[in-house]
């Protein structure tokens, strides 16, 4: 007799109290995966999105055709970049407990992917981030009390009070408005490349999301739109392990590698080890130039891990080992640069401590100019006509009679 078919849930790996096990995790020996032209079809790289694209080894020797081959100096230039990161992320987790603001999200073990990108880019490269993607702002030199103040909604506020904490925009830095609502991004890059490709312009649009929000419609229609007119975009799926409480298997990643769901649609898929700084700026690079001489689109799966919670509203103790993060197999990014730095004698320890030291006062000092402008408790506040601005062209009257009305109550209070 046929046997019966049965429901088939994903499993987690491991739970609170168990040991932390990665033995799930396909992993490709530093250097092993070729390096393909830029104008290889998809469906002749297939391999790419099967293995895993590495250039550090465990020793921090950077090995294979994928090596950069970037001068020391851009090496600490990336390092600075993603301990500055780190640095504010920790400062504003501290704060948050403290009152002070109301809400953060962390990118803790996940600074290569926004770094190592964003220095792989080119300024006038159109960037549409997720919440966790802070790295692209601060490599992109953006100040962090501009940062800070978005965080306080104070009077220095980029959103004007109107957005949650970390949905940031920056015009002049071309990058594009975070949304609350996932994976919104993919079909605006994706739209945003089209458009720069109509114009006849060579920069390329890139998009992040979590390997959770792959499960949105808007990443199958990104992928359809991109794959049919070669948009020059690329998208990429952060998969970080864990879509807040939820492992990534219930993604789809048990199954299959994020990264093919690119040849699917006809789209490069290349999976990467999103804690080695080189392997993520590489794959950059490639995909890039791949995006400007119209060879298409690139799907790239950063296999990473959320070190901590997923935001200041999460308890990440409560759904898996307390201290998995350390036995993560693919190790920290900041260390895996800092130890190849040093392997090529061009950093130290003492000049790590230094740096830290740096970087820590600067994090200090952008946060006493930040609250300057005002804090959720202390003056100077927001103006609160600007509920009325940035909507209509020209303001209708229904909302020049209530702006009056607001007007006459704080005249007479």
């Amino acid at each position: 007799m046929p046997t019966k078919s049965r429901l088939h849930v994903p499993a987690t790996p491991a739970r609170p109290g168990e040991h932390s096990d990665f033995s799930w995790l396909r992993l490709s020996p530093a250097g092993a995966v070729p390096r393909p032209e830029i104008t290889a079809r998809a469906t002749d790289i297939l391999f790419l999105a099967d293995g895993l694209v590495r250039v550090l080894d465990d020793a921090g020797e950077a090995l294979g055709p994928w090596h950069p081959h970037l001068d020391p100096p851009d090496l600490q230039i990336g390092l600075r970049h993603m301990l500055l990161t780190r640095l504010f992320d920790d400062r504003m987790q501290r704060i948050q407990r403290s009152g002070k603001i109301s809400f953060y999200m962390g990118s803790l073990g996940e600074e290569a992917v926004s770094v190592a990108q964003a220095l792989a880019l080119r300024p006038d490269d159109m960037l549409f981030p997720s919440y966790r993607n802070q790295g692209l702002q601060v490599a992109r030199g953006r100040p962090l009390v501009e940062l800070m103040c978005q965080l306080l909604s104070n009077t220095r506020d980029m959103c004007k009070g109107r957005q949650l904490p970390v949905l940031y925009h920056w015009r002049e830095g071309n990058i594009f408005s975070i949304s609350g609502n996932l994976t919104t991004q993919f079909p605006q890059a994706v739209g945003w490349a089209m458009a720069a490709a109509i114009r006849g312009q060579d920069a390329v649009a890139a998009s992040w999301i979590g390997e959770g929000a792959s499960a949105e419609a808007d990443f199958h229609h990104a992928l359809l739109f991109a794959s049919v007119y070669r948009a020059p975009v690329i998208l990429n799926v952060v998969n970080n392990q864990w879509a807040i409480s939820t492992f990534q298997g219930f993604a789809g990643g048990e199954q299959s590698s994020f990264a093919a769901r690119g040849p699917g649609y006809g789209i490069a898929g290349v999976r990467v080890d999103g804690n080695d700084f080189l392997a993520v700026h590489a794959v950059t690079l490639w995909a890039a130039e791949r995006a400007r001489t119209g060879a298409g689109p690139t799907l790239i799966e950063h296999v990473t891990y959320r070190g901590a919670a997923h935001s200041t509203s999460d308890d990440p103790a409560r759904y898996r080992p307390r201290d998995d993060y350390r036995h993560w197999p693919l190790g920290d990014p900041i260390e895996r640069l800092k130890q190849h730095l040093m392997r090529l004698g061009e950093w130290s320890e003492e000049r790590h401590a230094a740096l830290t030291a740096e970087l820590e006062q600067q994090v200090g000092a952008a946060w006493k100019e930040a609250v300057s402008y005002g804090t959720l408790t202390d003056p100077p506040r927001l103006d609160p006509h600007l509920m009325f601005e940035d909507v209509f062209r020209e303001m209708p009257p229904h909302l020049r009679r209530q702006d009056a009305e607001l007007r006459a109550e704080r005249s007479e209070g």
